[in-house]
């Protein structure tokens, strides 16, 4: 099984894996320079550097790398420490450095209006791929979207109810209705993916909750959601919006969201009645656009 082939295939999944490479060798070990382990995210492997102790510690060294997603060098001294001593090795030194295969940052956004195709925009600088979903093929064409990995032009319910996103996904609502956004919401909570964000003031995500909980949806599964979308900068216009958006996604991407101010956190939190109602005012002048 070809290691590079599996990587590919890993990524095409939307899937994480983390690589294991030999890379310096000092004595006898029973591997070479250069040999590669695959270590997948459902824990299964592809290659070897040698079986043993030293393998099992760098699976397990493997699997925090790809959950942090940072590469990581170890040193193995077979000489001097006992543990190693299984009659697989021949005594020597080696060094594994460890890499994480990450799948694409792949972004789904329901809408095609004015913030989703700032949004658009943004992400696509900050090197996500971009999905795009609309009823309205006016909106939601590769004219409007050139670079784009995929262009849906349907109904929503249809679009939800035959798409599969992989768990490292990340989803923006931005439609151009709160039916629509609402209708989408229902499907994205379940979707358990890695990011979802949903636009709107804070009374209204709130009166959407409700009503969702009405038709069945525990409340748990809003604990997920980022709604008000986007990072509490101040945000007013659609340029604004999307860059709001995007860095919320990168705070997640980069495990960042318990230090940053998200609106995740905060729109549940008593604010000042007057202030309130003038954020609110802008924010739903703002989504709609």
């Amino acid at each position: 099984m070809d290691i590079y082939e599996q990587i590919v295939e890993l990524r095409r999944q939307g899937r994480r894996g983390a690589v294991a490479t030999i890379t310096n060798v000092r004595g006898s070990i029973p591997s070479f320079q250069t040999a590669k382990m695959l270590v997948r995210d459902d824990g299964s492997i592809v290659g070897t550097i040698g079986g043993g102790c030293v393998e099992a510690e760098v699976w397990q060294a493997a699997r925090e790398v790809m959950e942090e997603e940072k590469p990581r060098s170890l040193t193995f001294n077979l000489n001097n420490d006992p543990k190693y001593d299984t009659g697989l090795v021949c005594g020597g030194t080696l060094e594994i450095f460890i890499e994480p295969v990450l799948p694409p940052a792949l972004l789904y956004i329901f809408g095609a209006g004015h913030v989703a195709y700032n949004l658009y925009k943004v992400a696509k600088i900050a090197g996500f791929d971009v999905a795009i979903i609309d009823d309205r093929e006016s909106y939601a064409n590769a004219e409007r979207f050139p670079d784009a990995r995929e262009i849906i032009a349907d109904d929503f319910e249809a679009v939800t109810n035959r798409l599969v996103v992989p768990e490292s996904a990340y989803i923006v609502i931005v439609t151009r209705g709160h039916r629509d956004d609402m209708r989408v919401l229902r499907w994205a909570v379940s979707a358990n993916a890695r990011y979802l964000g949903m636009i709107g003031s804070r009374r209204k995500t709130i009166s959407i909750y409700k009503e969702l909980e009405k038709q069945g949806v525990p409340a748990e599964k809003f604990q997920q959601v980022h709604a008000p979308v986007g990072l509490e900068i101040g945000a007013v216009t659609p340029e604004e919006i999307a860059v709001a958006i995007v860095a919320e996604m990168i705070a997640v991407r980069r495990h960042s969201v318990p230090d940053v101010a998200s609106k995740k956190y905060e729109y549940a939190k008593p604010r000042d009645s007057d202030n309130r109602d003038a954020q609110d005012a802008i924010e739903e002048h703002a989504d709609r656009n």
